[in-house]
């Protein structure tokens, strides 16, 4: 009975996305038509010929691959030092204290001039790995600080009393209080990090970016490629996203088997 209720819960749940989706694209017509001009809203099928063929193109995996690989190492670094600073920020107060206005600024700085200043510092090719990292890393180190800072007491009293090890510590007490918080915050940080990614390579224009493809369109007005780039991100984005916070659900379950 029980699978039968999850199964037509999931049935449920499917159509309910798949009607959304349906309805986001009805909008987008209906929209495109009432404009009546494709070089200011290309229609649904418009953009959706145009990513039959834009794969198709010389160039096309090399660029998604130069950027994916640039995001991505980006948002690891910031999910590493987000890690490792909000783990020291939560063993000694007097490094909260002296991150904390270099944690505000990161925050408080819009993107645009964070990428115009990282400019005079760098290479294109690299700007948008550093400003991934910058906009990752006080996302992960304000939610490792607040799950450390969320333990409660009596459990740190029981731990000192039994003298647990610190490997057992951290398997039985840290682990399990940092998974929801991990969670949210990887879900978070990991789309921003693809938005400041992009938007790096738009105002650098790095060779072979996706970026650069971006500033193309613009420049010709080739709105149907812009749209078409659009949603290559959007698909790459969210599938990254999909796949590494399941790595990340199973790598904390086999944790908790142990």
């Amino acid at each position: 009975m029980d699978k039968a209720k999850q199964w037509i819960l999931g049935k449920k749940t499917l159509l309910q996305r798949v009607g959304a989706v349906a309805l986001a694209l009805g909008v987008w017509q209906a929209l495109a038509m009432a404009v009546g001009e494709q070089l200011l809203v290309p229609t649904p099928l418009s953009v959706a010929g145009r990513l039959g063929t834009i794969w198709q193109e010389a160039g096309f995996w090399d660029t998604v691959w130069f950027t994916f690989r640039k995001i991505v190492a980006g948002f690891l670094l910031g999910l590493g030092f987000g890690l490792g600073f909000g783990a020291l920020a939560g063993r000694f107060p007097l490094f909260e204290i002296l991150f904390r206005p270099w944690a505000v600024m990161i925050k408080s700085i819009p993107v645009a001039s964070f990428i115009i200043i990282c400019l005079i510092w760098m290479s294109s090719a690299r700007l948008s790995i550093f400003i991934s990292f910058l906009m990752v890393l006080p996302i992960i180190y304000t939610n490792v600080l607040q799950s450390i800072r969320s333990v409660d007491g009596q459990m740190l009293e029981a731990v000192r009393v039994f003298r647990l090890s610190w490997p057992k510590r951290v398997l039985y007490l840290w682990l399990p209080q940092l998974k929801p918080y991990l969670l949210s915050a990887c879900g978070v940080s990991l789309g921003i990090s693809w938005k400041a990614g992009i938007a790096a390579e738009i105002i650098g224009i790095p060779a072979g970016s996706i970026g650069r493809m971006f500033y193309d369109a613009k420049v010709y007005f080739n709105t149907v490629d812009l749209f078409a780039w659009t949603v290559i991100v959007v698909v790459i984005s969210v599938l990254f996203e999909k796949g590494f916070l399941a790595l990340l659900r199973a790598g904390f379950g086999k944790v908790e088997s142990l």
